[in-house]
């Protein structure tokens, strides 16, 4: 697939971080104990916990993906924690020939090539099918992620998982700093808003206050999140 962006200067970038909505940080990083064994603990906790339920769904949304034709899941390379890849798991919810359908798109609809090379993402993207639409308002195509997080290569709670071609994309470092999440504050703030560079902000301030009740925060908000269905 071919990944349009646009070259970020330091001006942008200070623009960024000096909007008034932008969140704080300033704050030292806390709470070393819960980062380096207490997080991990964590996410495994909750990961084995919940894992009968959630194989019982993605199971049955499996199925309904393969009925109506086509593999039921989707890998793809992503950048992790220390600039090191790995592949990320995803209930398909896109056409097989997404990758021809974006670029024939983004070459004939100019304002859709400007909302890309924003956001990175597209509110009426032509890739994706009925129940794609669903899954990804609900944020359910994302629930094979767990095993990322059993793997080690994500954590329920971190930055938004960045693939390859957009590093250049991003200003920032903390996201090199933390195991891409499941969930993060990106997706509970600012979800379909934000610019791809803004993300950058969001994970230095989470960066600079990692802790337990942190991310039970981030948790919270994030069913409410998935059960106003906002996300494409």
């Amino acid at each position: 697939m071919t990944i349009h962006y646009e070259e970020l200067t330091l001006d942008k970038t200070a623009e960024v971080v000096a909007r008034p909505t932008s969140p704080d940080i300033t704050k030292p990083v806390p709470f070393w104990a819960y980062r380096r064994m207490g997080k991990r603990t964590f996410d495994l906790t909750a990961v084995l916990l919940f894992l009968p339920f959630a194989a019982l769904i993605i199971g049955g949304l499996a199925a309904c993906i393969a009925l109506l034709g086509g593999a039921p899941f989707y890998t793809q390379e992503r950048v992790g924690r220390g600039g090191t890849t790995y592949r990320i798991w995803k209930l398909r919810t896109m056409v097989q020939d997404a990758d021809r359908r974006l670029e024939e798109h983004l070459r004939t609809d100019p304002a859709a090539k400007q909302e890309w090379d924003h956001t990175q993402k597209l509110r009426n993207d032509p890739r994706i099918t009925p129940i794609g639409r669903f899954l990804r308002a609900s944020s359910m195509d994302e629930l094979p992620q767990l095993w990322n997080v059993l793997r080690g290569d994500m954590s329920l709670i971190g930055p938004r998982p960045m693939m390859p071609s957009q590093v250049t994309l991003y200003p920032g470092t903390a996201y090199y700093q933390l195991r891409p999440g499941i969930s993060g504050s990106w997706q509970v703030s600012a979800r379909n808003e934000s610019s791809f560079a803004e993300r950058a902000v969001f994970d230095t301030s989470y960066d600079h206050k990692v802790s337990l009740s942190e991310d039970m925060r981030i948790f919270v908000a994030t069913i409410r999140v998935v059960l106003r269905a906002t996300g494409h």
